[in-house]
């Protein structure tokens, strides 16, 4: 036992209280109405009450009994009594007979009842139920409430329900009540409920207790329904939960609009048959939403044609509730009570079955409808006058209901929130494995066509071939260009963009990005130079490589888009203190300038100012863009002023930790130089390399630069060939690609590395040195040399691990 109760959810041990809680209340509402039955409790006898035993201090009295009754009279006080009549109270007309024919429920009558009271009583009121449908109450000769207005015909009576505590003042022992009552609206006429006597304090609180307690669950129902609606219009993707808003919305207005009749109470003036009319509506139209909201909550366990039919009844009778006069609707009601128990039996049906395939919350479903049923009987014994429970046992059973009820879309809610995070998550996944694959794939060829292009330019071409194999040099690290740029913006919004915190110089920075670019700068007839503020004289800790992509990505955005003129780069000392700097770098442009309403538009990814300029300048949009997220993620702006036809101005102001105390002065080192063509004394002479590659393109391209450095060369396809082919005594170093068939580089690695090899393996591959650095430092790799690579990129690792002078 202990196990399985372990085993069951906390949520599922309060709405199983819960139910047991409302079953438990059901059933002493039963048994104390059957008690306050069979009690002595004393009753009226031929218009005539006595009371005068009764502790008023410690109960409450109905005034039910046999009372005077004249029925097609409408008696004031002091009129004579004749042809009276003796009834019971409560009783409507309907079920009454006078010399043997049944009463119409329509007409009027007068009720009359002399109550004794003990010599000594506390401050007593009368609680006043509604009658069908109106009523006015006399005592001692003084009118002391009414409800509407009586009258002899239907002109003359103003029907109207409430319920009203009214205190009274006896002066002497006795009560004379005279209780006028018309109906000429309502099927049903002449009162149904009892009129209680008691301590003027216990029903004034019992009364706000009763309003309190449906303006409470009446607002959190109203609440939670516009709370559902706005999830409905933010998120528009579960139907259920517009299904479920509305129906709380028209639910909302029973609670307060029907049974005690709170509202009623603020709002005295309100035609009584408007608020009849929304009475009977809101429960038909909520019953129909209901029914709808259950079919789109689990719309492959019910049937479609039982949830139309069921919900076409319901708005047949609402269309009649619209149609009919009150005489006719009114008695629609009972069938309809009925018809409630078929509505909930199929929605028990309906998620018992979701619950058994395990739907989404159809537990909760199940034991929701478990407390709508016992809350619906004990409505019906309320109706019927079957029992009187107490208003907490409604609105503990309707909490419990619109609560469950909750959880199940909640756990929905939850349940559609998590697939779309693991749908966004698994296409976030296949998207950055595509990248990284078509990364590898664009790269491989890439190696080749860089590669060679090399090559060719190093054999002396004529200057027609050189020209063109310029032009194709250009374009293939034009695309390499742009696949980067994709990758990078990639990993930066994937959030794996780690920033450095080392020493740097941004004045040697700012000033090698401008060298870099000065070729650039000069095909296009563009002075481009760097200004770097006197005052600025120390280093500071930054990561140097994202600062260098930033102002290498404005510094080439700018050469793109200026056609004439100059690109100033300055950097500027705004402050400075013991242990801080603020720097503002700059890129100054005089090309075509933006305009003001596009210039938040540029730092968008894949976009320009204007999409013609993409045919115009070239380009993906996104070197902007991966500024001001290199530079977002330091907690910096991007900033840019521009004005159309005379160009812009990118700048951010960032504060860098000095180093303190700072050493003397030194710039960084200047950017390696462009690597020197292949010597011709083939320094590689004697040297045996195992070159493990699967592309054959690759494979031509490496074996020929070897060839041109004296190298020789074995060529292995995979890994596993490798490692049978490797032979420490005639190899001196290893060119590993890392994806190949039958088996990777890592893996070839690490069986060459178990077998205590030490000679230098260097890995080429077309991944980014950033995604493969952990695999290849635990494999045992070397180096990394991304593809594409130049001949003479290769040649320095080569040497370099070699250990042979450049």
């Amino acid at each position: 036992m202990k196990s399985r109760l372990a085993s069951v959810h906390p949520l599922q041990l309060i709405c199983l209280g819960l139910t047991a809680l409302l079953a438990y209340g059901l059933l002493g509402c039963a048994i104390g109405y059957s008690q306050s039955v069979s009690g002595n409790l004393p009753q009226a006898q031929r218009g005539v009450l006595d009371l005068r035993t009764v502790p008023f201090d410690q109960q409450t009295v109905p005034l039910n009994g046999t009372w005077k009754w004249y029925w097609q009279t409408m008696l004031k006080p002091g009129d004579s009594e004749t042809n009276v009549d003796y009834a019971p109270f409560p009783e409507i007309w309907n079920k009454q007979t006078r010399q043997n024919q049944p009463l119409p429920g329509m007409g009027y009558a007068t009720y009359a009842l002399t109550v004794l009271l003990p010599p000594a009583t506390p401050p007593l009121a009368l609680r006043l139920p509604d009658t069908f449908t109106s009523y006015r109450l006399f005592l001692n000769g003084q009118e002391l409430a009414h409800n509407g207005s009586p009258g002899t015909s239907k002109e003359t009576t103003t029907p109207f329900w409430s319920t009203q505590v009214k205190p009274i003042h006896p002066t002497s022992d006795t009560l004379h009540l005279l209780l006028q009552v018309a109906n000429f609206q309502h099927y049903k006429g002449g009162p149904y409920q009892s009129i209680e006597l008691g301590k003027a304090e216990d029903l004034l609180i019992a009364r706000n207790r009763e309003c309190a307690l449906s303006f409470t669950l009446a607002g959190c129902l109203f609440m939670g329904g516009l709370f559902f609606l706005g999830l409905f219009l933010f998120g528009r993707h579960e139907i259920s939960i517009l299904y479920f808003s509305l129906f709380c919305l028209l639910y909302s207005y029973r609670i307060v609009g029907s049974d005690q009749y709170a509202l009623h109470s603020l709002f005295q003036d309100t035609a009584w048959s408007l608020t009849l009319h929304l009475e009977y509506l809101s429960l038909y139209l909520s019953i129909a939403v209901f029914v709808v909201y259950t079919g789109s909550l689990y719309p492959d366990d019910v049937n479609k044609i039982v949830i139309k039919l069921l919900a076409g009844i319901c708005l047949a009778f609402a269309a009649a509730t619209i149609l009919f006069p009150a005489r006719i609707f009114t008695q629609m009601i009972n069938p309809f009570l009925g018809l409630m128990f078929i509505y909930i039996g199929y929605a028990f049906y309906v998620y018992w079955r979701a619950a058994q395939r395990k739907r989404p919350g159809a537990r909760y479903s199940l034991m929701s409808t478990a407390v709508l049923l016992a809350v619906f009987i004990i409505i019906i014994f309320k109706y019927f006058q079957i029992a009187f429970p107490e208003n907490v046992i409604l609105f503990v059973g309707y909490i419990g209901f619109f609560f469950l009820q909750s959880l199940v879309l909640s756990f929905r809610f939850a349940y559609t929130l998590k697939q779309a995070k693991e749908q966004a998550e698994e296409g976030l996944r296949v998207k950055n494995e595509f990248l990284s694959t078509m990364s590898h794939e664009i790269r491989t060829p890439l190696n080749a066509v860089i590669g060679m292009n090399h090559l060719l330019l190093q054999d002396h071409p004529r200057p027609d071939q050189k020209q063109h194999l310029d032009v194709m040099l250009f374009s293939a690290k034009n695309l390499l260009h742009i696949v980067n740029d994709i990758l990078d913006f990639n990993r930066i919004e994937g959030g794996k963009t780690v920033l450095e915190m080392i020493p740097m110089d941004p004045a040697t920075i700012l000033q090698n990005v401008v060298n870099s670019y000065q070729t650039a700068a000069a095909e296009k007839s563009l002075l481009l130079k760097v200004t770097i503020d006197h005052r600025f004289k120390t280093r500071v800790t930054g990561d140097p490589s994202r600062l260098a992509q930033v102002v290498s990505n404005l510094v080439q955005n700018a050469i793109k888009f200026t056609e004439k003129g100059q690109i100033l780069v300055n950097l500027i000392v705004n402050e400075e203190t013991e242990h801080n700097i603020t720097l503002t770098l700059a890129v100054e442009d005089t090309g075509i300038g933006i305009a003001p309403d596009k210039q938040e538009m540029v730092f968008n990814r894949f976009t320009q100012a204007d999409s013609s300029l993409s045919r115009s300048y070239g380009g993906t949009g996104l070197g902007l863009a991966i500024c001001r997220r290199i530079l977002e993620l330091q907690h910096v702006d991007l900033r840019l002023q521009s004005q159309p036809g005379k160009g812009s101005r990118f700048y951010f102001t960032q504060t860098f930790p000095k180093i303190t105390p700072p050493p003397e002065l030194e710039r960084e080192p200047a950017p390696e130089p462009e690597p020197k063509p292949i010597p011709t004394d083939k320094p590689l002479k004697g040297i045996f390399v195992l070159l493990v590659e699967d592309n054959a393109m690759n494979v031509i391209l490496a074996k020929n630069v070897l060839d041109r450095l004296g190298a020789t060369v074995e060529v292995a396809s995979n890994g596993q060939e490798a490692v049978e082919k490797l032979d420490s005594s005639r190899h001196h170093l290893i060119l590993m690609d890392l994806q190949m068939p039958v088996m990777d580089g890592y893996e070839a690695t690490r069986i060459i590395r178990q077998r205590n090899e030490t000679l230098p393996i260097i890995a080429l591959t077309a991944s980014l040195a950033q995604e493969v650095g952990d695999q290849t430092q635990l494999a045992g790799l070397n180096e990394v040399l991304v593809k594409p690579y130049t001949p003479a990129s290769l040649m320095q690792v080569i040497m370099r691990h070699l250990k042979i002078p450049n």
